[in-house]
C-alpha cells in the first residue's frame, strides 16, 4: 500500500509538471499564431522511439489540435507544426513552409516558444513556494539553538568532531541556517573548514575531501544529531519497554550498569544488549524507578523521545499574502542555485557523484508513504525547478538545445538546415535515452546490491 501511495503521488506530480510545461510551449506558440497539432500528457509511443507502439488511451481533436492521453507515463509533448521534435515527422518538414508553422516564425518568437515550458516551470515553483509560505510559514531549528551540542557519527568523527560539539560556521564565517542542511551545505559549498565550540573553547577543524563521498552515500543521515535527554514520549504497547513498566515522561538514566545522560547514548549502548535480560533505571517525577527488561534482537524497545521543540527554541515565521511573494521568489532562487551546485557534483570524479543519479524510481521514493500534501507540493516545486534546469541544458532534443540553435541563428544570421536539425534531434534523443538507461541501472544496482 505504501508503494502505491508513493506511485500515485509521483504520477500526480509528474502529470501537473508535464501538463504545465507543455502548456508553456502551447500558449507561447498560440501567442505567435503557430499551429499546434498535438498536445499530449504522456507519450502515445514508446519514448524515445516515435514509430513503436503508437496509440493513445484517449484523444480528441478540437480545432487544429489533437488533445490526448498517451500510454507511456513518463513525460508528454506538444507537436508544433513545422518543428523537428520528439515525433520526428520528417515527411512534414519536406513540404513548403506555411505561415502558421514554427519554422516560418521570427527567431526571437521561436526562442520564446522554446523557453515557454521552462518559464512556466519556474513560475510554478514560485507560486507553490509562495503559497506554502503563506499558509504554513517556516519552522526550523537554527544551529545556534542546539544548546546540548550534536551527537556525531563515524563520518563526522573523521573531521575531528566529538559528541557535544556546537557548530558555529564553515569556511571561516559562512553560517548554517538549519541543522538538517549542514551536511548538504558542506557538500555543495565545498566546506574546507568547520568552526566549532567545544565546551566553551573555539576550534577550527579541517574537512578532508574524502569524507564527502561518505556523506553522499549516506545522504547525511545521522551525520550530526542534536543531543537531547533520554525522555520517553510516545510508548508503543506490546513492545519491550511498555511490557517492562515504562511510562511516558520517564527519563532513562541507566541501562544495566551504564550511565545514560542523553538519547543518543541510549541508542548506542542498547545495541550491546541485544537479546539480553537486563534492567533500566528511570526518573519518574521525583522518584527513581527500576524495571527488568528483555532487549529484543532488533535493539528497539518501543518508544520515541520528545520532539525538538520540547528542548530548543524553534524559529517560526509567518508570512502575509504580500510578504509571501518576495519570500517565494527568494525560496525559488535558493532552490535553483542549490540544485545547480548539486548537479555539478555529478561530474566530480573524486566524489563519484554519478553513482547518486537515479531514475523515476528514486524520485517516486522521495514521496511520503502516507498521503502528505505539504510534502507533495514541496517536492513538486523542487521537481519543477529541476525540470526547468535540466530542460535548459544545451542538449539537442531538449528545449535548451533548440534554444541554443536559435541563438546561434540570431547571432550569425544563418538558419540551420532541416537535415541538420533532424540529425541533431536523433543524437539528442540517443543521449537522453542513454542517460535514462544509466539512471535506471543505478537504481537496479541499489535495489539488488545496496540500500534503496
Amino acid at each position: 500500500m505504501e508503494t502505491l501511495i508513493r506511485v500515485a503521488q509521483f504520477l500526480l506530480s509528474l502529470s501537473i509538471l508535464v501538463l504545465l510545461h507543455e502548456f508553456g510551449h502551447y500558449i507561447t506558440a498560440r501567442m505567435f499564431k503557430t499551429r499546434v497539432e498535438k498536445f499530449y500528457l504522456f507519450f502515445d509511443f514508446l519514448f524515445p522511439i516515435p514509430t513503436v507502439l503508437n496509440f493513445a488511451i484517449f484523444k480528441k481533436k478540437i480545432g487544429d489540435t489533437e488533445y490526448g492521453l498517451g500510454w507511456f507515463p513518463l513525460g508528454g509533448y506538444v507537436k508544433i507544426a513545422g518543428m523537428v521534435d520528439e515525433s520526428m515527422d520528417a515527411e512534414a518538414m519536406k513540404l513548403p513552409p506555411q505561415p502558421d508553422e514554427f519554422r516560418s516564425k521570427k527567431p526571437y518568437q521561436r526562442l520564446i516558444i522554446m523557453l515557454g515550458g521552462i518559464i512556466v516551470n519556474v513560475l510554478l515553483a514560485f507560486v507553490i513556494y509562495a503559497q506554502l509560505l503563506y499558509w504554513n510559514g517556516e519552522s526550523y531549528l537554527p544551529t545556534e539553538n542546539v544548546k546540548y551540542g550534536f551527537a556525531v557519527d563515524t563520518t563526522a568523527q573523521k573531521i575531528g568532531l566529538q559528541d557535544g560539539d556546537k557548530i558555529i560556521s564553515y569556511n571561516r564565517g559562512e553560517k548554517f541556517k538549519r541543522i538538517e542542511s549542514i551536511p548538504i551545505d558542506m557538500l555543495i559549498n565545498n566546506a574546507k573548514t568547520l568552526e566549532i565550540d567545544r565546551a566553551g573553547e573555539k576550534k577550527t577543524l579541517t574537512v578532508p575531501k574524502e569524507i564527502y563521498k561518505e556523506i553522499m552515500a549516506s545522504k547525511g543521515a545521522d551525520f550530526l544529531t542534536p543531543i537531547v535527554p533520554c525522555m520517553v514520549d510516545t510508548i508503543f504497547p506490546e513492545m519491550a519497554l511498555a511490557k517492562a513498566g515504562g511510562k511516558q515522561g520517564d527519563r532513562i538514566i541507566q541501562l544495566d550498569s551504564v550511565r545514560i545522560n542523553y538519547f543518543h547514548e541510549f541508542r548506542r549502548e542498547i545495541k550491546n544488549f541485544k537479546g539480553a535480560n537486563t534492567y533500566m533505571v528511570a526518573l519518574r517525577g521525583t522518584d527513581t524507578v527500576r524495571f527488568d527488561i528483555t532487549i529484543p534482537d532488533s535493539a528497539k524497545v518501543g518508544f520515541t523521545t520528545y520532539k525538538f521543540d520540547k528542548y530548543f527554541t524553534i524559529v517560526e515565521k509567518k508570512y502575509t499574502l504580500l510578504e509571501s511573494f518576495p519570500a517565494g521568489v527568494k525560496k525559488t532562487w535558493e532552490t535553483l542555485t542549490n540544485y545547480i551546485k548539486q548537479f555539478r557534483i555529478i561530474f566530480n570524479r573524486d566524489l563519484q557523484g554519478y553513482k547518486q543519479v537515479g531514475s523515476f524510481f528514486t524520485i517516486a521514493k522521495q514521496f511520503s508513504p502516507q498521503w502528505d500534501w505539504l510534502r507533495f507540493w514541496s517536492l513538486t516545486a523542487f521537481l519543477s525547478i529541476a525540470l526547468a534546469f535540466v530542460n535548459l541544458l544545451p542538449i539537442p532534443a531538449l528545449d535548451g538545445g533548440h534554444a541554443l540553435f536559435t541563438l546561434v541563428e540570431m547571432i550569425t544570421g544563418r538558419t540551420p538546415s532541416d537535415k541538420f536539425l533532424e540529425r541533431a534531434q536523433v543524437v539528442g534523443m540517443i543521449i537522453i535515452f542513454a542517460l535514462m538507461i544509466f539512471a535506471l541501472g543505478n537504481d537496479i544496482f541499489r535495489i539488488f546490491f545496496g540500500k534503496f
